[in-house]
């Protein structure tokens, strides 16, 4: 007979089922807990217009964003040639990755928690980067905001995009389920 050892749920995961998926379900009317608004995915991505110069910053984002996120991002290439960037077709321009499960809702906690008090003259991130369907988009000027990183030991300050995926309904849901969450949206 095996012995299962128990799996340890994050604890923005853990929080979320417990108290802020019935708080939604009650204030937003929905009878099934099936129909509350939950994050689907995290979307994290670098441009490298830099590359083409540099042949080491696809390397030096990837370590980056790998101790950011702990997982091996994808190498975004050109699709097309275009001669006034001096880009051509295949040529290395950004890293992307997508998080889910347990590594998303660690991120997440992660961004909230940590990264963000962490930027300089921190007021709150804007609440009108949603796109119409309940999804955020942010965007991080620099990625030596997160604990995981030592500015000694990063090569150049990149900025980074952080798109989260909700499955809301609406932008209002959406907002409501990144507050619920910790979101430090700006006062008004």
């Amino acid at each position: 007979m095996t012995t299962q050892t128990p799996t340890i749920r994050p604890r923005m995961q853990l929080r979320y089922r417990e108290t802020i998926a019935p708080q939604l379900m009650s204030e937003l009317g929905y009878s099934n807990v099936m129909q509350v608004p939950h994050i689907e995915k995290i979307a994290v991505n670098i441009g490298l217009g830099e590359a083409l110069e540099n042949a080491n910053a696809i390397e030096a984002a990837t370590k980056d964003l790998m101790a950011i996120t702990g997982q091996r991002p994808y190498v975004r290439r050109a699709r097309k040639a275009i001669s006034n960037f001096k880009l051509r077709e295949n040529n290395p321009i950004g890293l992307s990755l997508t998080l889910r499960g347990d590594r998303m809702w660690e991120f997440l906690d992660r961004l909230i928690s940590a990264a963000l008090p962490r930027v300089r003259d921190f007021h709150g991130v804007s609440d009108e980067a949603f796109d119409g369907r309940g999804n955020y988009s942010l965007g991080l000027t620099e990625q030596v905001i997160f604990p995981e990183l030592s500015f000694d030991q990063v090569d150049r300050v990149r900025g980074l995009q952080v798109n989260i995926v909700t499955s809301a309904k609406t932008d209002a849901e959406g907002k409501r389920l990144l507050e619920l969450l910790g979101m430090p949206f700006v006062r008004k």
